[in-house]
């Protein structure tokens, strides 16, 4: 249970960089961890907030520029997730084994993810901890 989140920088990066992951799809956090936690998210608009609603381009360069652990400026990033099978998919990408088509063509009939990182202490501020329930 995460009742005040944190920023973690854990040694490996993510997605969307270092912060506090979380999802708004409960079907998502069910499959990936045993306990969740709910949290009331309040935009602030003084955060400065990237969101991808899906996979295009500038999402994948995003996702490759924060996996090779080049940081970014926003406060919190939202869009889908490069789960397991995408990430294989990015990383064939990244080292030339498939060319952006071949990486597109992969991915279009995957089921929908999503993702919210906090990336910044000041963008914490945004949510509280609601509840959580065990599986």
């Amino acid at each position: 249970m995460v009742q005040e989140p944190q920023i973690l920088e854990n040694g490996f990066y993510e997605d969307f960089g270092y912060g506090f992951y979380c999802t708004i799809l409960e079907n998502q956090a069910k499959r990936r961890k045993h306990i969740v936690n709910l949290y009331e998210y309040s935009p602030d608009e003084g955060q400065n907030i990237k969101k991808f609603s899906e996979m295009i381009e500038e999402w994948l360069q995003f996702v490759v520029n924060c996996r090779l652990g080049l940081k970014h400026d926003y406060d919190i990033v939202e869009g889908p997730m490069a789960d397991d099978t995408i990430w294989d998919y990015v990383e064939d990408y990244m080292a030339g084994r498939i060319s952006k088509e071949a990486f597109w063509e992969l991915v279009k009939f995957k089921y929908p993810t999503h993702q919210m990182v906090f990336c910044a202490e000041k963008a914490l501020q945004a949510i509280r901890f609601e509840g959580s329930y065990s599986l």
